[in-house]
């Protein structure tokens, strides 16, 4: 009788774990959004301010855009000229080169970083009209894409990290629904969209979030208006919203969890089970 119910026992908590465990359709409580623009930088600095603030990492940037272990940042001002256009800008030169822990990858071609001012290659991609910089002077974009993967690693490395926060720059976004950023988590599952704000022509939208649940990000896409970049000065078509971006603000990439104690614990009721199974044969 006493091997009878115990068999029954360890079944039945078993069963409640894996019950707990199959869950594949988590529900995610949400983000908590930081969003404004305007035409200067001063319109959205305010805003971009606020979300480092409750990312964490205080002011001053060390090694690789770090801020105390809490941040990350890109600016873009520090690529060299090798990187930067009319040349290509290496998808994981913030992995490698200066290690931030961030690997882009687009359905285009692949990335330009815009030149510095002064030299043989026009600035902002060639369209002064059009773009400004909010951290001065260079600019991001994939080229023949309006879309921008952004997967993370523990800095330096090719171990899969995810970040709890993630806040973007972009410039001249003038027509509403066409630039977004959404979240994915390590299934690939979306968990969260936001649509940029319109600043007009030239104007800047500073856009982010952070997860208020203990979401974690494993990969980022960006999506920059309607029309794309191929080349200084060359646009995809003469019609559509062109958008660029300027400074990536994010947490600390962070290595991807184990499987939980809670898993961990049913691994261990299965032992159980067998081993109750074995002694009641």
């Amino acid at each position: 009788m006493f091997r009878s119910f115990s068999h029954r026992w360890v079944r039945r908590l078993l069963t409640a774990t894996a019950i707990v465990l199959g869950t594949t359709a988590p529900c995610h409580a949400g983000f908590t959004v930081f969003e404004a623009a305007g035409s200067t930088a001063a319109s959205i600095t305010p805003t971009r301010d606020a979300f480092r603030t409750a990312i964490g990492g205080g002011t001053v940037a060390g090694a690789n855009g770090s801020f105390g272990g809490l941040r990350r940042e890109i600016n873009w001002d520090g690529v060299p000229d090798l990187q930067s256009d009319p040349n290509p800008f290496s998808a994981n030169f913030f992995n490698t080169t200066s290690p931030r822990g961030v690997v882009f990858s687009t359905p285009g071609t692949g990335f330009l970083v815009s030149a510095n001012a002064g030299g043989a290659t026009p600035p902002l991609f060639g369209f002064p009209n059009d773009f400004q910089a909010f951290s001065a002077q260079k600019l991001f974009t994939a080229v023949n894409s309006n879309i921008t993967d952004v997967s993370f690693f523990i800095p330096g490395t090719t171990t899969p990290a995810t970040v709890s926060a993630f806040g973007v720059v972009f410039v001249d976004v003038e027509v509403a629904g066409q630039t977004k950023i959404e979240f994915f988590d390590q299934n690939n599952s979306l968990i969260f969209s936001r649509n940029a704000l319109v600043a007009g022509n030239q104007g800047l939208t500073f856009l982010g979030a952070i997860a208020n649940a203990g979401e974690q990000i494993s990969r980022v896409r960006i999506t920059s208006g309607a029309n794309t970049i191929v080349s200084n000065g060359v646009l995809g078509n003469p019609n559509d919203d062109v958008v660029v971006m300027d400074d990536f603000i994010y947490s600390e990439p962070q290595a991807v969890p184990e499987p939980s104690s809670l898993a961990l614990a049913g691994l261990g009721l299965a032992g159980v089970l067998a081993w109750s199974r074995r002694n009641r044969t």
